[in-house]
């Protein structure tokens, strides 16, 4: 079980307990509910304690933010990982292209939250699948992915603030517009399909920059940077300039190359290691599948 440890200061003493687990050390009321139904989820100098308890300089309070159980709904079954990156409260991997990342209609067994849950288990730990940045099935790259409930809250935060940054490599048909621009339009669901996006002037906001790295074949290589996460939102936005990802089912066209995924791949992410604030940055060159289609 992972615990977080304060030292309380002279500035922190008399304060409640609840207080210092709120501003000190960043939990949410959801994880301070989870940790009061723990035995040993609130201590003060070893000790359980309620919240309401005031605490003295030089007294340390711990509180567990650990997962209590694993994903039930997911069974670990032994498959491939590329770990890039692993503490005890995050991993980053590298997705392979065409590996979907949870389980649903006929995969039930081949995804990458059954893989690393398999991983886990390996290591003892319990812990439940907590993805960060989600990826689809058909794209490759860094995804991260939270060991328990309050890095993943904390995780999620950075990448509404935009301190998670992520960094994508895409082929793409023809040549965009601009060697550099911005695609500033709102996407949403499209009326009628449970899957598909589109733009719409009634969707949500969602702003894509992108930069024309080389050309080769009648395909583009763009670097492309993201201000919001929509779903779809690089494979919308580019078929909306007039681009769309090559073997893009569902915006564009299925290329014989790439039987089981599209050219996007997921090259660089930088992040603050949620417990700690160390700065994490990796990146993952453009896989060989991929440059050949240029």
């Amino acid at each position: 079980m992972r615990r977080l440890t304060l030292t309380i200061t002279p500035q922190q003493a008399g304060r409640k307990v609840e207080t210092l687990l709120r501003r000190e050390l960043y939990l949410s009321a959801a994880d301070v509910r989870r940790a009061k139904g723990l035995p040993d989820g609130i201590l003060l100098d070893g000790a359980p304690v309620f919240t309401t308890a005031l605490a003295a300089a030089g007294q340390a309070l711990s509180v567990a933010v650990g997962d209590a159980q694993g994903s039930e709904a997911i069974p670990p079954v032994p498959g491939p990982l590329d770990i890039r990156y692993e503490d005890e409260d995050l991993v980053i991997l590298d997705k392979a292209g065409g590996v979907p990342v949870h389980p649903s209609q006929g995969h039930h067994g081949d995804t990458l939250a059954n893989f690393l849950l398999a991983h886990y288990r390996r290591q003892g730990l319990v812990a439940g699948f907590h993805p960060v940045n989600r990826l689809d099935r058909g794209t490759s790259g860094l995804m991260a992915v939270a060991k328990h409930a309050y890095a993943h809250q904390r995780l999620q935060a950075q990448l509404s603030a935009g301190v998670l940054g992520r960094r994508y490599l895409a082929v793409c048909q023809g040549r965009p517009p601009q060697a550099r621009g911005t695609i500033d339009q709102p996407i949403r669901r499209r009326p009628g399909s449970v899957l598909e996006r589109e733009v719409h002037p009634e969707g949500a906001w969602a702003r894509t920059h992108y930069q024309l790295l080389r050309q080769g074949q009648g395909r583009s290589l763009l670097a492309l940077a993201l201000e919001s996460g929509r779903t779809h939102q690089i494979r919308v936005h580019l078929a909306f300039l007039g681009c769309p990802l090559v073997g893009d089912f569902l915006y564009g066209e299925e290329v014989p190359e790439l039987p089981d995924r599209f050219a996007l791949h997921s090259a660089e992410i930088r992040l603050e290691q949620p417990v700690t604030g160390m700065g994490i940055q990796l990146q993952s060159p453009l896989p060989p599948e991929l440059d050949a289609l240029l």
